[in-house]
């Protein structure tokens, strides 16, 4: 019942090294907190995109949606330049940002001409032919300020 060494044992250089087995966790634990963040600001600046869409009168719901997915996309942003994340994530993350920016555009220009863009929807909502369409988009024009014409 001697003890009998094996080769492995013996050998340092044999198995993955317990500092480089830690870090390609830390980055695998890095990409995992990523990726959710970057699901995350999709869903949150898709989600503002379909709200807006859907009626002015939910512009506040969109406006913090979009606020979410601005935060988020810049958190994205950083940790995507920071942890050396695949392209494909920074790719996403710059064009949804831009998104994001249109959507503030948007937003803005709702809020402060409510009145007008709610009376276009409702108008175009009840519009069946083109000519119908094209009279509320006459009568939204002609509701605008002055230089908006």
């Amino acid at each position: 019942m001697g003890g009998s060494r094996r080769l492995e044992n013996m050998n340092p250089d044999v198995g993955p090294k317990p500092s480089q087995q830690s870090r390609s966790e830390a980055e695998k634990s890095a990409l995992g907190v990523t990726q959710i963040l970057f699901r995350a600001f999709l869903l949150s600046a898709l989600g503002a995109f379909f709200v807006f869409s859907l009626n002015v009168d939910y512009v506040w719901l969109s406006a913090i949606l979009t606020l979410a997915a601005g935060v988020l996309g810049v958190v994205v942003l950083v940790r995507t330049v920071k942890f050396k994340q695949p392209r494909l994530i920074l790719f996403g993350t710059i064009s949804g940002l831009i998104v994001t920016a249109v959507m503030c555009l948007l937003i803005l220009t709702s809020v402060l001409f409510f009145k007008q863009v709610s009376t276009y929807q409702d108008c175009s909502r009840s519009a069946l032919t083109e000519t119908a369409k094209s009279q509320c988009l006459t009568q939204l024009e002609n509701s605008m300020p002055g230089p908006m014409r």
